[in-house]
């Protein structure tokens, strides 16, 4: 069974916005790079730039199914992201000094019966991933055909704001490799858990609206509500679409 890095996609503010890459160097022990650095936290939380917070701290996709329509556009060595939405006009914006602009910007996005959005944080040398460990999440391009087959409509793999999207592979196949070590590129993970699903995968990445029972059809047809896999970098190294992945122990 050999795979393949079908994808490589990075979130650089939590839940708004998804930007492909072609080729990425992952650490040990750390997030791939400028995934999910900053994360935006909304008027009821307690979350500040001290430590790492769980993901109901902030605004997102399972709340507000508009913010799944963001695009995104990083550029490290500026320090400024450029946001795009089909009902809104492009932002480019530093995090670090240009919050309030990026919270006006983002207001429209979001319901008026949730908690607003009002600041941005951000956690010295890891991403705000969903996990309180460092992690990297491999979705399935088959696993996601078996999705598109089941609900007999396209489900793009963007619902599921996954890192590497491997090809080549069964479908479901990722969960066998729970507690195994994976050799992606010149990188190594070790895989640790699936990933539990919420709301904002039932939106559409390309309009922002709620269409499909996601939740529903993993439940019913498959017997769990996962997708995807947690994994966490052990060895460092440089991996790039097309590269191979290997299952070592």
């Amino acid at each position: 069974m050999t795979g393949r890095v079908a994808a490589l996609w990075r979130h650089p503010i939590k839940s708004h916005g998804r930007e492909p890459l072609d080729r990425v160097t992952l650490t040990a022990g750390q997030t791939m790079p400028w995934d999910r650095r900053w994360a935006v936290a909304h008027e009821l939380a307690k979350a500040d730039n001290s430590a790492w917070s769980p993901c109901a701290e902030f605004s997102r996709g399972a709340k507000a199914a508009s913010l799944m329509a963001i695009d995104a556009q990083s550029d490290p060595q500026a320090g400024v992201v450029t946001l795009s939405h089909p009902d809104r006009p492009d932002l480019t914006f530093d995090p670090d000094g240009q919050a309030q602009a990026f919270l006006d910007w983002v207001r429209p996005l979001m319901p008026v019966n949730r908690a607003q959005s009002t600041r941005l944080v951000r956690v010295p040398d890891r991403g705000m991933t969903d996990t309180d460990y460092p992690s990297i999440s491999l979705l399935n391009l088959a696993s996601n055909d078996a999705m598109t087959d089941a609900m007999d409509q396209d489900i793009s793999p963007l619902r599921w704001r996954g890192n590497i999207h491997l090809s080549g592979l069964p479908a479901w196949a990722e969960f066998d490799w729970v507690g195994h070590t994976l050799r992606i590129g010149e990188a190594e993970v070790q895989v640790r858990e699936p990933i539990k699903r919420c709301m904002a995968t039932t939106a559409n990445p390309a309009t922002g609206q709620r269409d499909a029972d996601t939740l529903g059809t993993l439940n019913t047809r498959f017997g769990h509500q996962n997708f995807g896999v947690y994994a966490e970098v052990m060895k460092s190294g440089d991996i790039a679409t097309g590269d191979t992945i290997e299952v070592l122990t």
